[in-house]
């Protein structure tokens, strides 16, 4: 099956393992043209790539002992830290569990967890009342590298 733009003829794969093959080049080559465009449609392309890759990240690669309920609970946090990050709210404890609803032992499992896979960075700040210390958390800058290289999936 072929499809024609006018000036060129492009090869359209109706087999689902040659699709599987060239994905990754796709996705990678769209991320950057898209990449390039300041637009909505732009900004829901890099949600989809992120989301994309962490997905990958988490349920391809299970750890020791860890249940499939564990790994799709850090889908969905690290889901809501991307949002949270995207609109510039810092990634602490608190903010997480104001954002989601949970406890705070509930969120520190799952942040924990992505701390430990290296999705998560975290850094110990002070408190904002001075005293103490509080966890801040950001997504990991290898990530973003990631989808700005070849290895979205």
């Amino acid at each position: 099956m072929t499809a024609s733009d006018g000036c060129e003829t492009h090869f359209v794969s109706p087999d689902p393992v040659l699709w599987d093959i060239t994905r990754t080049n796709n996705l990678t080559h769209l991320y950057r043209a898209v990449n390039a465009m300041p637009s909505p449609l732009a900004s829901q392309w890099k949600n989809l790539a992120f989301s994309a890759l962490v997905l990958r990240l988490i349920m391809d690669n299970p750890r020791d002992g860890e249940t499939a309920q564990s790994r799709l609970k850090q889908v969905g946090m690290i889901s809501i830290l991307y949002h949270m990050h995207i609109g510039q709210v810092p990634l602490t404890l608190t903010n997480i569990v104001e954002e989601t609803g949970l406890t705070r032992t509930g969120v520190a499992e799952t942040v924990d967890q992505l701390v430990q896979r290296k999705i998560l960075t975290e850094t110990l700040e002070k408190n904002m009342l001075g005293r103490g210390t509080a966890r801040r958390f950001h997504i990991a800058p290898t990530l973003f590298e990631r989808l700005k290289s070849d290895e979205i999936l």
